[in-house]
């Protein structure tokens, strides 16, 4: 019962992802002769400069992508994927969505708002509306070099490159912000407000620490055995998974308890299962 409420969830997000970076290209961008990065970037690019349809410009450019992915990650992501442009590609030849604004900057933004909204709710229902995810991972995963936001980068690079050639600066330079709002929105909701965000902390009153975080802010605390590269001492080291909006709350209690404490925090792509949303007291 469970999987096929996760496969209908999973459905209807792809359902509204897709008709809402419809309504960021179609309602917004097109009229503007602003375009986004990625593999949607290239299929704007190319039927405003070819005036060939973007619908199957966006259609075809995908398939080889799906093709990788259906080899590389699976086939139950490669018919979803396949489902979810296809999706798209019918709504931009036959929806017609409403020209909302003629205001390039609120074009900009809001497009890449619906964009990014509608490509994280794909992500989110795991398939994706664009090939450029899969193109850099496969990349990344053949180059000691590059990693996945390198790849992307680059070929983002190349695509405002051209944009700026072929449809001049002004554009290029409102598609560029109109892809740090899709980026921005894409985070939002693939990571969410809460953004889990690992702390690491040593110190020689690490008891005190973890029973502190343990108490105040009923988290889960993972305890390390250590040793230190100068003292040659043994020592715990605490790990702890928080939320952004969190990470003062846990500095105050290390600095309370030792103003020595050395914390060492870094952003978590994902986090699930431990003690992360519920209480780890009652």
């Amino acid at each position: 019962m469970k999987r096929v409420l996760r496969a209908f969830i999973n459905l209807v997000l792809i359902a509204l992802g897709t008709l809402s970076m419809g309504l960021g290209v179609k309602g917004f961008l097109l009229s503007s002769h602003f375009i986004d990065g990625g593999v949607t970037g290239i299929s704007m690019l190319l039927a405003q400069v070819l005036g060939w349809p973007l619908s199957i410009l966006i259609l075809v450019i995908n398939l080889p992508f799906i093709a990788l992915g259906y080899r590389q990650i699976g086939r139950a992501f490669a018919i979803k994927s396949a489902l979810a442009i296809a999706g798209l590609s019918f709504c931009l030849a036959f929806i017609k969505f409403p020209e909302v604004t003629p205001d390039k900057l609120l074009t900009a933004v809001f497009g890449g708002f619906f964009i990014g909204a509608g490509i994280g709710m794909v992500i989110r229902g795991g398939a994706v509306l664009d090939g450029t995810e899969i193109a850099a991972l496969l990349v990344s995963k053949s180059s000691n070099l590059l990693k996945v936001g390198d790849v992307i980068l680059i070929l983002n690079i190349f695509i405002f490159s051209a944009a700026a050639f072929f449809l001049g600066i002004e554009p290029a330079l409102y598609s560029i912000l109109t892809y740090f709002a899709a980026s921005k929105t894409i985070d939002f909701l693939i990571h969410g407000l809460e953004e889990y965000t690992a702390v690491i902390i040593i110190s020689e009153r690490s008891e005190e620490i973890r029973q502190a975080i343990i108490r105040t802010l009923k988290r889960g605390v993972t305890v390390y055995k250590g040793r230190g590269g100068l003292s040659d001492t043994e020592q715990d080291i605490l790990f702890c998974v928080v939320t952004r909006l969190e990470i003062g709350r846990i500095r105050s209690v290390a600095d309370e308890i030792d103003e020595a404490a050395f914390v060492v925090i870094h952003p978590l792509a994902d986090a699930s299962g431990g003690i992360i949303k519920k209480p780890a007291l009652h």
